[in-house]
C-alpha cells in the first residue's frame, strides 16, 4: 500500500507490531506507582491561569511540581516518539486520549506560562502532535470545554 499523509509526515498506513509494543510499554509506564500518584493528582488538578500553573512549577521539591513534570514529561517524550517516526501516528492517537485532557488543563495558559516562565519551547511536541490534524484540534476543543466546565466548581472548592 502507498504511504498516506498523517498529521505531520508520511508514515506506513499500516501500524506494525513494533509500534504496538512501544503503545503497550507507554501504558506500562503510565501504571507505575509513582505515576498513577501523579496522574491522579494531575485529573483532580484545575489551574483557572498561569499563574495556577506557574505556582506548581516554580514549588520546588514538593510532590506536586514532581508530579507535574511527570506527567507531562511523560507526554512530551511520548509525543516526541510520534513527531520522529518511532511510532505510527494513528495508533498512537487512538490509545493516547489522556494526552489531550492533559494538554487542555494547560492550553489556555501555555502562551503566557511559556513567556513568565521563560521556557519557549514548554509543551511545544504535545501540541504540534495534538493539534496537528483537523480531528486532533476539535478532539482538544471537545476536551477544552469539559476542562472549562469543571474549572468553575474546582475553584469555588
Amino acid at each position: 500500500m502507498p504511504p498516506i499523509q498523517i498529521g505531520r509526515g508520511i508514515m506506513p498506513k499500516k501500524a506494525t507490531a513494533d509500534d504496538a509494543q512501544i503503545i503497550m510499554r507507554l501504558y506500562d509506564l503510565r501504571r507505575e506507582a509513582e505515576m498513577r500518584k501523579a496522574r491522579q493528582w494531575y485529573a483532580g488538578w484545575w489551574p483557572r491561569n498561569a499563574d495556577d500553573v506557574l505556582q506548581v512549577l516554580n514549588a520546588f521539591g514538593t510532590p506536586e511540581n514532581a508530579w507535574f513534570r511527570q506527567v507531562n514529561g511523560y507526554w512530551d517524550m511520548a509525543a516526541s516518539f510520534v513527531l520522529h517516526g518511532a511510532v505510527n501516528e494513528e495508533l498512537f492517537w487512538d490509545s493516547s486520549g489522556e494526552m489531550w485532557f492533559v494538554l487542555s488543563k494547560l492550553q489556555p495558559f501555555l502562551k503566557e506560562v511559556r513567556q513568565k516562565a521563560n521556557i519557549p519551547q514548554g509543551f511545544t511536541r504535545v501540541e504540534k502532535v495534538a493539534t496537528g490534524t483537523k480531528n486532533g484540534r476539535e478532539r482538544l476543543q471537545m476536551m477544552l470545554k469539559r476542562a472549562e466546565a469543571r474549572r468553575a466548581p474546582a475553584a469555588k472548592a
